[in-house]
């Protein structure tokens, strides 16, 4: 399966193929896997699923919509493989989401499910991050919970030709499994979500759908290693770094640590209250 990825060469933007473990671009030129990565696309949106794993739904015991529902992540929220992702000073709750992300190769609008494909280019993986120090405001939007600055890792390449069914889902926090799930555990397929939301907004190439992600989000600190792997597209790691500045108090909604925020950050997880 082809993989691209997109890295800083020689201090250019450049678009390379991944050949075991060298990098190589279009005029020949070589480098190891440990340049400095970006975004594998550039995307004009970015747009993720709500609940969608079938262990997210048992854990908070929720009750699934009849269709899915969405949110988005604005791009300037985009991070890379290697990225450090920032938990603002004065901040608690910022849980990582490992999961799959679609990207787009052709426009597409007013598709069907079964075309859905031919408007694919690629998947990569992607880190769901979410300050849920501000679901107390933002829990409709989900706007700063999910769309603050570096909270949309995605990378490290773009697989072309991958088959999204069956395939393992984990993420690790210091190199302990955190998550362990399935994209078999999805209500909804790659498919049908990007044929869904192509129904009333186009998707232009390069916008990214974010599928989901399985049971136990939990929040991390600073200083903690964070890696998603998807089988057959590789290990994204991120690191978490705490801001410098405090979110301003002077204005605007504040972090909170209500029980609606805890119990979100912890997955339910009522008899840890309070804790990591």
């Amino acid at each position: 399966m082809p993989e691209y990825r997109r890295i800083l060469l020689d201090g250019a933007v450049t678009r390379v193929r991944r050949d075991g473990s060298t990098l190589v671009s279009p005029d020949g030129r070589t480098t190891g896997l440990d340049a400095i990565h970006l975004p594998p696309c550039e995307p004009t949106k970015i747009i993720a699923v709500h609940l969608n794993h079938r262990s997210r739904v048992a854990e908070f015991q929720a009750r699934l919509p009849a269709a899915p529902t969405y949110f988005h992540k604005p791009t300037s929220a985009l991070n890379a493989h290697g990225g450090a992702v920032v938990r603002p000073a004065g901040c608690r709750f910022l849980n990582y989401e490992g999961e799959v992300a679609i990207v787009i190769g052709r426009t597409a609008r007013g598709i069907t499910p079964a075309q859905a494909g031919a408007h694919i280019a690629g998947y990569t993986i992607a880190n769901d991050f979410g300050l849920h120090d501000f679901r107390d405001t933002d829990a409709g939007s989900m706007l700063r919970v999910k769309g603050s600055d570096t909270l949309c890792p995605l990378g490290p390449g773009l697989v072309d030709d991958w088959d999204f069914r069956g395939k393992r889902i984990r993420t690790y926090v210091n190199g302990a499994v955190a998550q362990d799930g399935s994209t078999d555990e999805m209500t909804w397929d790659m498919h049908y979500l990007v044929a869904d939301i192509a129904r009333t907004i186009t998707l232009n190439p390069g916008d990214v759908l974010l599928s989901g992600t399985p049971a136990h989000s939990r929040p991390v600190e600073p200083g903690d290693a964070v890696e998603v792997e998807v089988e057959g597209l590789g290990i994204l790691t991120s690191h978490v770094v705490e801001g410098p500045v405090p979110v301003p108090a002077e204005y605007g909604a504040q972090p909170t640590a209500s029980d609606e925020v805890v119990s979100t950050a912890l997955g339910g997880d009522w008899e840890h209250r309070g804790t990591r």
